[in-house]
């Protein structure tokens, strides 16, 4: 069994894909939980992998350009530097900047939600590296090769909107004066949006029940997460790469 490292975890969702598919998760410093991952320091040489999703609200297009949040993504690039695992992933927008770790290999793609049979027309970049020596190098893509294939030939019939942190739904249209992105909003932060939102994010019943969270926070919780059925997905590429090139290796030692 993997044995992963979470990065910005908030309320796990991320972690729960990679833990339906057979890796074990430990979850690092949170600001949800009072921690703070600029002054985390992991052990060198314990992960197997290492799973994350910055803060996206520096970049994302929600914000309308007008975000003031830290970009906490040389953070992630700093851990993996520290912790020497042999592989990543990084979740985050389509806007935001690709992961650059010295001796790593990036490949990145773009995923809709949608494209794996589900509801909910949600889209992220995924960022997949790997050391840059041996076999690893050809990790990031062979996992892309493999996320690839879990696209479905059909979309859901019913399409739904990008559920959001707080608790919109935004819709980007041109802006054909200015040629820039803008979006229409409505203001959804209730009971129902929020079974919703779990409905659409593919979290069990009764999530976060007992959680001292308002229902506002629990919208927003819920919406920086990793819908579980793309984080499976993703997870599921991870152990396709990672079986291929063991196979590899294997063979090469045979030889």
């Amino acid at each position: 069994m993997s044995l992963v490292l979470s990065l910005f975890p908030g309320v796990g969702l991320f972690d729960a894909g990679f833990e339906a598919e057979g890796f074990c998760t430990v979850r690092g410093p949170d600001v949800l939980w009072g921690g703070d991952v600029r002054r985390f320091h992991p052990p060198s040489g314990r992960f197997d992998g290492i799973i994350g999703g910055p803060p996206c609200q520096a970049f994302s297009s929600a914000s309308g350009g007008t975000s003031t949040a830290e970009n906490l993504i040389p953070e992630f690039e700093r851990v993996i530097v520290e912790a020497a695992a042999p592989w990543f992933v990084m979740e985050n927008v389509p806007q935001a900047p690709l992961p650059v770790v010295p001796g790593y290999v990036v490949a990145a793609t773009l995923l809709n939600n949608r494209w794996l049979g589900e509801e909910q027309n949600r889209v992220r970049r995924f960022s997949f590296g790997a050391r840059a020596s041996l076999s690893w190098g050809e990790f990031p893509a062979k996992a892309v090769a493999a996320l690839r294939r879990e696209e479905v030939a059909l979309e859901h019939p019913i399409k739904e909107g990008c559920f959001t942190a707080n608790g919109t739904q935004w819709e980007p249209r041109r802006d054909l004066g200015r040629g820039r992105l803008r979006g229409r909003s409505r203001s959804c932060r209730t009971n129902a949006e929020f079974q919703r939102g779990c409905r659409l994010q593919g979290v069990p019943d009764g999530f976060l029940a007992d959680a001292p969270f308002t229902v506002e926070g629990k919208i927003r919780v819920l919406g920086n997460g990793v819908p579980i059925p793309m984080g499976r997905a993703v997870a599921r590429s991870v152990r396709a790469a990672i079986g291929v090139l063991q196979r590899v290796d294997g063979e090469r030692g045979a030889a």
